[in-house]
């Protein structure tokens, strides 16, 4: 028996329930920091006139996962994931559920880069996509066919900008 659970009448039935609520509220809590609602997103704009609203993968689980798991990315959003220096990124798309098109963008925010219809990848190991021929400071994730449909090229200037609901 850990000394500090139990209780002086011999029973530690009091101590495990003040544990227990505990665990809960730093679960909820955790639950309520990480919530949808705290999640930055930046609108990406395309020279065609196309907008992204992107995800900003901001935390060690977004950064790890992006997009896998993920049933589906509702038409119009995107991820984006913002290195801390830029660099020759590579991603690949291990548990994702569904094709995506990848943008790597320089700091000036221009396209160094583009693989279009990535397909998921089930098996190992999977394949990595890039790195771009120029470093980039950017990787933008969004729906397969979104390049083709907004004629994304390397060389397009694209404008970030908060959003805000």
């Amino acid at each position: 028996m850990i000394p500090f659970l139990k209780s002086q009448d011999g029973t530690n039935k009091k101590r495990i329930f003040f544990l227990l609520i505990m665990a809960l509220l730093l679960i909820s809590g955790a639950l309520l920091f990480n919530s949808p609602g705290q999640t930055q997103v930046i609108n990406v704009n395309f020279p065609g006139g196309g907008v992204l609203q992107s995800e900003v993968a901001d935390t060690p689980e977004k950064l790890l996962f992006g997009l896998a798991f993920r049933p589906n990315l509702p038409e119009g959003e995107a991820m984006l994931y913002i290195f801390g220096e830029s660099g020759s990124h590579r991603v690949w798309t291990k548990e994702f559920q569904f094709p995506i098109d990848i943008i790597w963008v320089d700091e000036s925010k221009i396209v160094v880069h583009v693989e279009k219809d990535v397909p998921p990848c089930f098996d190992t190991p999977c394949p990595w996509y890039g790195p771009p021929p120029n470093d980039a400071r950017y990787i933008i994730e969004s729906n397969a066919g979104f390049i083709a449909r907004e004629k994304v090229a390397v060389g397009n200037k694209l404008k970030f900008t908060l959003f805000i609901p």
